[in-house]
């Protein structure tokens, strides 16, 4: 049999559907397994055993660049890929439905109109399933795979599932290999209401005994993990690193901490512990809450729908509260 999963962007929403391929691969153990992603996410699906062809489209710029002539190229591109199976459009919006319907294939499969924000997507597919759109974002991807392959994933498959990011990258970070944990800050975010205050991660390194690298990724990020590290003694910053380099330093952490935000995500693929604040979005549906793997959301009640992107409520989450949850995780209390 052969699948192609499409997940255009972005990165914790691709994390959020790469768990499905374990279980894919365990159930039919010869397939072949393809992913179509945007170029800029093509590294966090790299080296993974259960993917055999990764092909990259560039919606996004064709679209920035209001160039037509690289959209109808990405589409061309599309058309000329091996006939599948199955495509199975685990982002349900108009333009992952698009890029789908230009893949030849026996059947294409995603959400029903009632389970998608975009509701025309579901136009473009010849088979669809029903979960509503408010439900946990790792259910919804598992089981609209499921349901496109005939087989169940179920709460404890993915509460048992294995690491899946893989990288090539080696001694990246230097890793106090003395009794300290370490542990990863992740400040930065896709907009503002998501980015917990610089002064207050501050106050937390201060709050804990520990190894603690900042991870950063732009121009505003490196700026914030600067002030960090010059409010606390036991801060380091990163380079900047490749999604490769981030798997990496990210697998070798005893805690990562940081807002709803693709790194962040990275530490539950990775099982790894982690602490994932919330603020103007909602902790239930974007990331899976384990043993290890925990969530601080703000007082604000939050709507997966329409997602106030003016609501810093996570700016009003307690240092102490943080503090204490990590010293759970990591065991010092």
């Amino acid at each position: 049999m052969k699948i192609a999963i499409v997940k255009l962007s972005a990165l914790g929403d691709i994390i959020h559907a790469m768990v499905a391929l374990q279980f894919i691969k365990k159930k039919y153990p010869d397939c072949q397994i393809d992913w179509i992603v945007e170029e800029g996410f093509k590294g966090i699906l790299e080296n993974n055993p259960d993917i055999d062809t990764i092909h990259t489209v560039n919606i996004k710029k064709a679209k920035k660049d209001k160039s037509f002539k690289l959209l109808f190229k990405e589409f061309r591109k599309l058309k000329k890929l091996p006939k599948y199976d199955v495509v199975i459009d685990t982002q349900g919006l108009i333009k992952s439905a698009i890029v789908a319907r230009f893949i030849s294939a026996d059947k294409r499969f995603g959400f029903d109109k009632t389970s998608l924000r975009e509701a025309f997507a579901a136009n473009f597919y010849t088979g669809t399933c029903h979960i509503d759109y408010s439900e946990n974002i790792i259910k919804r991807n598992a089981f609209v795979v499921s349901s496109a392959l005939g087989f169940n994933i179920s709460h404890t498959d993915i509460l048992d599932k294995k690491s899946f990011l893989h990288s090539n990258c080696e001694n990246i970070a230097e890793l106090d290999k003395g009794k300290k944990s370490n542990i990863a800050f992740i400040p930065g975010a896709s907009f503002k209401s998501k980015i917990y205050p610089v002064e207050r991660y501050i106050q937390l390194a201060n709050e804990l005994d520990a190894n603690i690298i900042i991870l950063w990724g732009n121009e505003d990020e490196r700026l914030m993990a600067g002030q960090i590290k010059l409010g606390s003694s036991n801060v380091s910053m990163s380079k900047k690193l490749t999604l490769d380099g981030l798997k990496s330093v990210i697998a070798k952490m005893d805690l990562v901490i940081g807002g709803d935000t693709g790194p962040t995500h990275m530490a539950w693929a990775l099982n790894i512990p982690s602490i994932t604040l919330f603020g103007s979005t909602p902790g239930y549906r974007n990331t899976y809450t384990t043993d290890i793997n925990q969530i601080i959301e703000s007082d604000s009640q939050v709507s997966p729908c329409k997602i106030d992107k003016n609501d810093l409520s996570i700016e009003d989450i307690e240092v102490a509260k943080i503090a204490l949850k990590a010293k759970e995780l990591l065991k010092l209390v």
